[in-house]
């Protein structure tokens, strides 16, 4: 099973089916699942879009993102394909079995030293390549840091402005505009230096499957503007807080002294797999044992208003149901503490219903593996649980610490994907 602590989670029959749910969802987004959808041992297929293999001398593939090295393991094992690079996770342990390819372990989610050096390599893999080759890039979140190529500032600055956007709570496309901004890869920007054909199948993992955002769009045109990134940081009272370059450089773009990321498209682009791929698979399991069920996607905005939503609609529902939600709730740092996203919602749910008297099980978790800055993908609870000390624990972002007291911690380890989050309430 994905989720390595499933028995000792399962300790009664609600947790067990929820858990049974829950990994559904996980097995629903393994690339190996839908990835020979688009891919042929002669052709790739994206709808009208149609590369005939055959076509080319030879066919590369350059990947990065937290679902790289299986994407790449299964459009292997699909196709014959030459050669590549692929950009993972540092402490990520490759699922590829062959030495074809080079890996990169870069940094995430702050970007470091490998992670340039993982934009070098690619940048001079593509000028490398022949008229009569092919590119398959393969892309999935996490990329944005993974591969990183600052412009106008220093990796220290990129690293320093990239921290600030994830703690203070903005969400994923708005940090995601101002990378492409500081970037000279980001936005399209890649794409400059590509010598031959490609096609590009993305995993999404943002809200609306905006493939401009995945991984900071590398090699998709950008709708935003510098202007826009100066607003986000405005938004978010970081303009006296970032580094004097980064408001330089974003102030030069938008008096027009540097260029605007590309605005037109040069190559295909195509999302292969979303949050719903793992949403419509837990709905459908979950009919097998009898539950109404409904979904409820995308669940985004402030983790604590996420939690009153979920909650209204638990309390609504009516005994024997089942509420499966995903997307990407953020949370606003302010302690020390270890937690992330998916364990504050299942403690901020629990306080919010703890006047129903139903038995009602809460369980979230990230589908990458990993929730914030633990080692834990998420918690399942159920409500008979004492929350009251949790508020302490909530208030330092250590929400972590409490769910282990209380043995709801679920172990992944890294997924090899990465489609959002994915969360289940089931009510007796």
């Amino acid at each position: 099973m994905i989720i390595k602590n499933f028995r000792e989670l399962a300790t009664n029959n609600d947790n067990r089916i929820a858990l049974k749910i829950l990994e559904s969802g996980l097995l629903a987004g393994l690339p190996k699942n839908f990835i020979r959808k688009f891919v042929g041992k002669n052709q790739i297929s994206i709808g009208k879009c149609v590369k005939l293999l055959s076509k080319f001398d030879q066919v590369f593939i350059v990947a990065f993102g937290k679902a790289a090295d299986s994407m790449t393991s299964e459009v292997n094992s699909l196709t014959k394909i030459s050669g590549g690079i692929v950009v993972i996770p540092k402490g990520y342990g490759s699922v590829l079995k062959t030495k074809k390819f080079e890996i990169i372990h870069a940094g995430h989610p702050i970007p470091n030293t490998k992670s340039v050096l993982a934009a070098k390599k690619i940048i001079k893999f593509l000028h490398q390549r022949k008229k009569n080759n092919l590119i398959i890039f393969l892309i999935s979140g996490g990329g944005s840091s993974l591969v990183s190529f600052p412009d106008g500032i220093t990796l220290d600055e990129k690293r320093a402005v990239t921290d600030m956007l994830i703690k203070c709570g903005a969400g994923i496309k708005e940090i995601n505009c101002i990378r492409k901004h500081l970037s000279k890869i980001k936005g399209g920007r890649l794409l400059e230096h590509l010598k031959c054909d490609a096609i590009s199948l993305v995993i999404s993992d943002v809200i609306d499957d905006d493939m401009a955002t995945v991984a900071s769009g590398t090699t998709h045109f950008d709708k935003t503007t510098f202007s826009d990134a100066k607003k986000i940081l405005k938004k978010y009272n970081l303009l006296q807080s970032v580094p004097s370059n980064v408001l330089k450089r974003i102030q030069f773009g938008i008096e027009k002294k540097i260029p605007e990321t590309p605005k037109q498209q040069k190559i295909k682009n195509q999302i292969i797999a979303t949050n719903k791929t793992c949403l419509n698979s837990m709905k459908k399991f979950s009919a097998s044992f009898g539950f109404t069920n409904k979904m409820i996607y995308p669940i985004s905005g402030d983790v604590k208003h996420v939690a009153k939503i979920l909650a209204k609609f638990i309390s609504k529902a009516k005994p024997n149901s089942c509420i499966i939600f995903g997307g990407e709730p953020t949370v606003k740092v302010k302690g020390n503490g270890r937690g992330g996203r998916n364990q504050e919602l299942v403690l901020y749910i629990l306080e919010e219903i703890q006047n129903d008297k139903h038995h009602i099980t809460v369980a979230s978790i990230g589908t990458d593996g990993k929730d914030g800055n633990t080692d834990a993908c998420g918690a399942i609870l159920n409500k008979t649980i004492d929350v009251a000390d949790a508020k302490n624990f909530l208030a330092r972002n250590d929400s972590y610490n409490f769910i282990k007291k209380q043995k709801g911690l679920i172990f992944t380890g890294p997924t090899h994907t990465n489609l959002m989050d994915i969360g289940i309430l089931l009510k007796r």
